[in-house]
């Protein structure tokens, strides 16, 4: 326990040591003034001679409400084969431009024709002045998933292929307390149906594993009441500002609100974003880390701490998702952040990160894996700040591309 409380503080005091100076409303910064920026969606009205009003200043941009993006593409699914996804991105305000953050909600449908579809739904909320955040992810996938078991010395060559349906039902609220600081509760239910270990020496996943809870059954349910602490100074989430992010949830599954066993979880997820100059154009290094963590016995397998399951399914660039699942997992990414063009239209970044489990009988940390890549970085709207990210990212044994809308933390 000592040990918990004091990574704890180390994680969360350089959030507050780095925090910006605030103001009254809290994290909301006046809008990145965008003349003489590009972004795709100019370069389609020119091409196509699309008339619009010319904007010669930032008074002009409150006019437009919504900010869209859209990425049609076919992309590789876990467990196997590829699939049509659709990425859209609406970027909006709800209150004060000056005052208020810019809200976002992702729609991710996908895909393919041999069974596999999902639909998630996330959205970031910032009501007027940043007084209440509301946060949802609300999704349902029929799944494949390559496990590996348990603990950090898995080999590559030693899984199975599990099939599942998957609904998971997250909402939060949180009230600003103080300039940047929120405080609230929130709901959470993941509800695994049909799980079915596909391997013709292995019957279910409790035989493969060797873990007890949630794999011999073929449906998982976990529902209870989270508690939520954030410290946010960014204004921005699709393409953080310089600033910092600190994230607390604390989870209390329970029988009582239908759960098929009482379990407590721990998540914590701190960012800092330094930028190196005071110009428009991108030169940032960006941090990352977190920890997630099981606080006693009953955790079904599949709700365990895995790489690639974090809260936006964005950890694990050039690692396999699933690849590392146990009781208590470790994160830290670095990654550095540069446009290639001045108008901000064309960009690049290089990343880092390394991942360690607990292991299944010592439940200590023994292995680190590390991955690392680059990507390019494509200005789809510059109203929202909304890149295309196209990232390669390799490990040991894996290697793989991703293509998303935004940044990955």
């Amino acid at each position: 326990m000592k040990i918990l409380v004091s990574w704890l503080l180390l994680v969360l005091l350089p959030g507050l040591l780095f925090a910006q100076s605030s103001n009254s409303f809290g994290s909301a910064q006046k809008e990145v003034d965008t003349v003489g920026q590009k972004d795709l969606i100019g370069l389609f009205k020119n091409v196509f001679k699309i008339n619009t009003a010319p904007s010669t200043s930032m008074e002009d941009a409150p006019r437009k409400s919504i900010y869209f993006s859209i990425l049609p593409i076919s992309s590789a699914v876990p467990g196997g084969g590829r699939a049509l996804i659709t990425s859209t991105t609406a970027g909006f305000y709800v209150g004060d431009r000056e005052t208020t953050n810019i809200s976002n909600v992702t729609f991710t449908p996908y895909f393919n024709f041999t069974g596999r579809f999902g639909l998630p739904l996330r959205s970031n909320i910032w009501l007027n002045n940043n007084n209440w955040f509301i946060q949802g992810d609300t999704r349902f996938l029929i799944y494949p998933q390559d496990t590996w078991g348990l603990g950090g010395a898995t080999r590559q060559n030693n899984k199975i292929s599990v099939d599942y349906k998957y609904i998971r039902f997250y909402q939060s609220a949180l009230k600003r307390i103080t300039s940047y600081f929120f405080a609230g509760i929130g709901y959470a239910m993941d509800y695994h149906v049909d799980v079915d270990a596909q391997h013709e020496n292995v019957q279910n996943l409790q035989q493969f594993t060797g873990y007890q809870y949630g794999t011999s059954n073929a449906n998982s349910f976990s529902s209870g009441v989270t508690f939520n602490l954030l410290y946010d100074t960014r204004n921005n989430s699709l393409n953080p500002l310089p600033g910092c992010y600190s994230n607390l949830v604390y989870r209390y599954n329970t029988p009582m609100l239908g759960s098929n066993a009482a379990w407590q979880s721990l998540y914590v997820d701190v960012r800092k974003y330094i930028h190196f100059t005071q110009t428009r154009q991108q030169n940032m290094l960006a941090l990352w880390t977190y920890y997630w963590t099981t606080l006693d016995k009953g955790v079904p397998y599949l709700d365990l701490p895995s790489i690639g399951w974090d809260f936006y399914n964005r950890s694990g660039r050039g690692i396999q998702q699933n690849r590392y699942r146990g009781q208590s997992l470790a994160y830290m990414e670095a990654e550095y952040r540069r446009d290639i063009l001045p108008s901000g239209l064309l960009g690049f970044v290089l990343f880092a990160n390394s991942t360690s489990v607990s292991e299944p009988n010592t439940h200590q940390f023994k292995y680190i894996h590390p991955a690392g890549g680059g990507g390019l970085r494509i200005k789809f709207n510059k109203g929202s700040n909304t890149n295309i990210a196209l990232d390669y990212g390799f490990s040991k044994g894996y290697s793989g591309f991703v293509l998303a809308l935004g940044e990955a933390f």
